[in-house]
């Protein structure tokens, strides 16, 4: 599938255990590769159904679900947030009091929430988890601060975990369901994405975790106890159904029934910022628009990029944490390779 690059010699300069991917080719998925193992030092591959931690690609999905639920009535992107929330409610610093925030702010980092420093890491064995109202009242370690709105809202990019937890807690409040029910219910279930989970309490198909030198993390699978921001768990070729959802809803065809207009509105500059659309980021080439979302955590990496108009697109996922760009490493290499950029 990648004639000019030696897969298996690339991952072991790289030091990475484990890597899974699908390719979309024509509107479709036109293959999938796995190499390695799941975990490092055992005879335990990864195979097509090996579920990885997705990291922040987990917002783009997020987004995806605010797309059904938008157009099934239920939220809306240009509300202001507070008019449905009812659990909390979202403050604002003393000098711009009075300044809305919208689901759309949110989406694309543009809320002015900047996220306490040192906040949103991955939940400690021994801890108590916290719940997404204990984050947003800044009242454990996970958020070392009560979330409010910083700078006016629209004005300025401050990439944020705290916007898509606000996200999560308004579509708990207003469905009366916990995002888990309701993602499983809306997205994972409807596109038969069966291989895409929140908790993996029981589940055997599940990749280890691994540092820079291909080394077992100390907990092989890290949780991050707020999934609408950066917890869940997937297989390349769900993300690449979701992928081919979002292409065909900008044709009209969507099986969610999200709208022409909603899904040009993901993929559509936001605010100030021609970079950014709803969930995802945004690069031009010519009159091609390349969508992507990028996944880092503790022991994994991901990559998920786009090209809706040509109908053509790629995930990666890997079970190691490179401590680099995903651009810079072996993803960046398959996609130089698969794109040619």
């Amino acid at each position: 599938m990648f004639a000019a690059l030696n897969v298996k010699e690339r991952m072991e300069h790289y030091k990475i255990a484990g890597l899974s991917l699908a390719l979309i080719q024509d509107g479709k998925i036109n293959g999938t590769e796995q190499y390695g193992l799941k975990e490092a030092d055992t005879e335990d591959r990864v195979n097509e159904n090996t579920s990885f931690h997705s990291c922040s690609i987990s917002k783009f999905m997020t987004a995806i679900l605010v797309l059904k639920l938008v157009e099934q009535g239920y939220l809306d992107l240009d509300e202001e947030i507070n008019a449905k929330l009812t659990s909390w409610k979202l403050k604002a610093s003393e000098q711009i009091k009075g300044k809305t925030v919208t689901l759309r702010d949110l989406l694309s980092h543009q809320s002015g929430i900047i996220d306490p420093e040192g906040s949103f890491s991955e939940w400690k064995e021994n801890d108590e988890v916290p719940t997404i109202l204990d984050i947003l009242k800044g009242s454990t370690t996970y958020c070392r601060g009560p979330i409010k709105v910083e700078c006016e809202p629209k004005s300025e990019f401050h990439y944020s975990d705290a916007g898509f937890c606000i996200i999560q807690q308004l579509i708990e409040d207003t469905l009366k369901k916990s995002f888990k029910e309701v993602i499983k219910e809306s997205l994972f279930q409807p596109l038969q994405m069966n291989k895409s989970f929140i908790d993996i309490t029981g589940l055997e198909n599940i990749s280890s975790g691994h540092n820079k030198n291909g080394e077992l993390i100390s907990r092989k699978y890290p949780f991050y106890p707020y999934p609408a921001a950066c917890g869940i768990w997937t297989t390349p070729s769900d993300l690449a159904i979701l992928v081919l959802e979002l292409m065909n809803a900008l044709e009209g065809t969507s099986q969610l029934g999200i709208s022409i207009k909603n899904a040009k509105e993901l993929v559509s500059p936001q605010g100030n910022v021609n970079w950014t659309g709803l969930g995802v980021f945004l690069d031009s080439f010519d009159k091609d628009v390349e969508i992507s979302s990028l996944g880092w955590g503790i022991g994994f990496q991901c990559m998920l990029v786009a090209y809706p108009s040509l109908k053509k697109g790629a995930v990666i996922m890997t079970n190691t944490d490179l401590g680099v760009h995903q651009m810079k490493g072996l993803i960046g290499e398959i996609y130089s390779s698969f794109f040619g950029n």
